[in-house]
């Protein structure tokens, strides 16, 4: 056994001994919550001088 490679044994041992093994692979419906969301507001609702305040302050 060369020098280079026993070198590379040890520098293997101790990026194992560092760093381990690898995470879990994470699937993509893992990391995506889904929520529901809140029903819009009725149309019929808008106020002309509410979207008057609030463009011209």
């Amino acid at each position: 056994m060369t020098h280079e490679k026993l070198a590379d044994r040890e520098a293997a041992a101790a990026r194992r001994a560092r760093f381990g093994t690898l995470p879990e692979h994470i699937r993509l419906e893992d990391t995506v919550e889904v929520r529901p969301v809140a029903p819009a507001p009725d149309r019929d609702t808008f106020s002309a001088d509410d979207w008057l305040v609030h463009t011209t302050l």
